[in-house]
């Protein structure tokens, strides 16, 4: 990682399938990815990810489930 990597901010980004990553947070969001609310350094981000996504399976995937589930 060079020294500019370390002193970059970054925003979490979620989509609507409820998935998370990371983006730069002086660049526009690339379609179907909305901001957190959470920024920071690179690794802030990434330990707060690893707190929230503990379901690592697509939305669409666990409503699927849970109808199969239910029927």
């Amino acid at each position: 990682m060079d020294d500019h990597s370390r002193d970059r901010t970054y925003r979490v980004v979620r989509n609507d399938e409820e998935q998370y990553s990371i983006w730069w947070a002086d660049r526009p969001l690339p379609d179907g990815w909305y901001a957190d609310g959470t920024e920071g350094s690179r690794e802030d981000c990434l330990s707060y990810i690893d707190t929230v996504w503990t379901d690592m399976r697509p939305l669409s995937l666990r409503r699927r489930m849970e109808r199969s589930a239910a029927g």
